[in-house]
């Protein structure tokens, strides 16, 4: 559905000039699975979801979905063709009310199905449909609301950057659960680059990625049991939540 033939990214550094954040990648993404893209920071991970969408130029190498070649899109091109992203950290946009922002995304402005996106990331829906998405809203709260935007879009692909940051962990099991319903209701491909234990067990695949490269394509169960770097004796949010990032690991 989606393939990925020896992509390369590169940026420029105002100190060393051209420097490759992505590095011969090649990859196939099936229709109607899940895959989750992990670790170490700095690792390539967004830049690869970034290049996707096309908010990344590939330097070299081409993308296609459904057989086509989308290297040369624009992001507004693939997005009108079925591709989707959730930012980490998502803008604001003063002025604009939550539900306007959603019916935009759903393509309507039926109350039931507003409400539904809402809840479906966890959110109040009477509480957030007429609010604002200016400073008032918090990381986590802007953050649930984009995630509700893409899930409102009928997408060949849909790109989440670390969907529990900033989030509770009851959300974070609400919003575990619709990936899970997503994955069974669609054809949407879904992938999520995440560090999170729960996200990874939702996935077909783990694609590990280490230098801007895929370091290795594997099953979530033996990614766990070689990579685990949360720490027993650690009380750092990321090994209370066991994730793969302990902050006496990195």
């Amino acid at each position: 559905m989606l393939e990925l033939n020896n992509v390369c990214v590169t940026v420029e550094d105002a100190d060393v000039g051209e420097v490759k954040i992505i590095d011969d990648v090649s990859l196939t993404l099936e229709d109607k699975k899940i895959y989750v893209i992990t670790g170490p920071n700095g690792g390539g991970k967004t830049s690869l979801a970034k290049a996707i969408v096309g908010l990344f130029p590939v330097s070299s190498g081409s993308i296609a979905m459904d057989g086509e070649d989308i290297t040369g899109k624009s992001i507004t091109e693939r997005a009108n063709m079925g591709v989707g992203y959730a930012f980490q950290s998502p803008p604001r946009f003063k002025g604009l009310k939550v539900r306007d922002f959603l019916s935009i995304a759903a393509g309507s402005d039926d109350e039931t199905i507003l409400y539904a996106l809402l809840v479906d990331v966890g959110l109040c829906a009477q509480d957030y449909i007429d609010r604002e998405m200016n400073t008032s809203f918090s990381g986590g709260e802007l953050k649930r609301i984009e995630i509700a935007s893409i899930l409102a879009r009928d997408l060949r692909i849909a790109l989440f950057d670390e969907p529990e940051a900033g989030i509770d962990l009851w959300s974070f099991q609400r919003l575990t659960e619709t990936f899970r319903r997503l994955n069974e209701t669609s054809d949407t491909t879904i992938v999520i680059i995440s560090h999170q234990e729960r996200i990874l067990r939702l996935a077909d695949a783990v694609i590990l990625i280490s230098d801007g490269r895929i370091s290795e394509i594997t099953s979530p169960d033996k990614i766990l049991d070689e990579i685990d770097m949360t720490d027993p004796e650690c009380d750092c949010p990321n090994c209370l939540e066991k994730t793969l990032l302990c902050c006496t690991n990195n």
